[in-house]
């Protein structure tokens, strides 16, 4: 844990942008240029996340179906979907609410 702490320190005004990195100077398109970084690996991220929770919820429909009969399994399954369910939702009305 000291090295991390040690670590976040030694680097701690880079990531303030209270220093530029080496050879560069500071001007706002190192820190623009950051920004578009971290949004185009967002825009990369969304559609994975969403595939995610479309995965996780086929995969408790296929728990719920495989259960065939056995009521505690069946459950389980059924609560995989809804939080499958859940997630997508929340991911939906986040991303309609960014666009």
């Amino acid at each position: 844990m000291k090295k991390v702490i040690y670590g976040l320190l030694a680097f701690g005004p880079v990531l303030a942008l209270a220093q530029a990195p080496a050879g560069q100077t500071f001007n706002g398109d190192y820190f623009v240029s950051i920004i578009q970084t971290v949004g185009k690996i967002v825009g990369y991220l969304i559609p994975i996340m969403f595939g995610l929770a479309i995965v996780y919820f086929f995969w408790g429909m296929i728990k719920y179906i495989m259960a065939a009969g056995d009521p505690d399994k069946a459950k389980e399954g059924k609560s995989i979907m809804i939080y499958g369910v859940i997630a997508i939702t929340v991911m939906a009305a986040l991303f309609g609410l960014v666009q």
